[in-house]
């Protein structure tokens, strides 16, 4: 455990350190203030391919702020957890280098009127890559947090994704589609056994501010290794999941 908790100090001096550098970058295109919205419907709220929402629909909206490399957002969606409000909060910056954007920021996951204290805080690390004309994304993200939920101590997840947007539109021109996935590695200090999560979907965009994505998430967790981790026993069981989302 100690050395854990050495790798994390040391992980947060390096991204400390990497967060300083990439203030001293230049706003590099844009540097207007933007400020854009979200807001989705989803048959299941799921967290690294976890339910959050007991099963249930759930609805979420997203307000994002943005100043060249500079991003700022606060995302709220009905839980299982706590008061059954949950309320993220995050900032960072996503400097970019040729066909690649690096991404540094500070997440918060808040849960209103909880009884007990499970907020808590993950450092986000991480870097894409897409080119202008290309059909491919391909991505590597990092989240670190000392105290998971104030339960499960040091956490670390690491996921890989990887994108690619057809070129031709289906239906009379409606929709755009593309296909996407995630691998992820999810480790835990205390209580919690580390796991596996994967999800795979098609996503349709439509009336250029909509988006209709049908997904289908899964994990190595055993029925009672999902009940010690988020206190339902089918919570981690293999979903298709389908969430309808419109940008403001």
């Amino acid at each position: 455990m100690a050395r854990r908790r050495e790798v994390g100090i040391l992980k947060l001096g390096i991204l400390t350190a990497a967060l300083a550098l990439g203030l001293a970058f230049p706003a590099q295109a844009q540097t207007k203030l933007t400020l854009t919205g979200s807001a989705a419907f989803t048959t299941d709220y799921m967290f690294r391919s976890i339910t959050n929402s007991n099963e249930l629909p759930a609805v979420q909206p997203e307000f994002d702020l943005g100043y060249g490399i500079f991003w700022a957002y606060m995302w709220g969606s009905n839980t299982q957890f706590g008061e059954g409000i949950e309320i993220d909060y995050g900032a960072g910056i996503s400097p970019k280098w040729g066909n690649y954007t690096f991404t540094i920021g500070g997440l918060a996951y808040t849960y209103p009127g909880a009884d007990s204290e499970v907020d808590y805080f993950e450092l986000k690390s991480g870097v894409a890559w897409a080119r202008t004309g290309s059909q491919w994304n391909f991505g590597l993200t990092d989240y670190w947090s000392p105290d998971n939920s104030q339960v499960f101590g040091n956490s670390n997840a690491i996921e890989g994704t990887i994108g690619y947007a057809l070129k031709n539109k289906w239906f009379w021109n409606f929709f755009s589609p593309s296909v996407s996935a995630l691998v992820g590695f999810q480790s835990y200090e205390d209580i919690a056994s580390d796991y596996v999560y994967w999800n795979a979907g098609l996503t349709l965009g439509f009336l250029n501010h909509w988006s209709a994505d049908v997904r289908y998430y899964d994990t190595d967790y055993s029925k009672q290794e999902c009940f010690i981790q988020n206190g339902n026993r089918n919570g981690c069981d293999a979903r298709a999941v389908g969430t309808l989302k419109v940008t403001f």
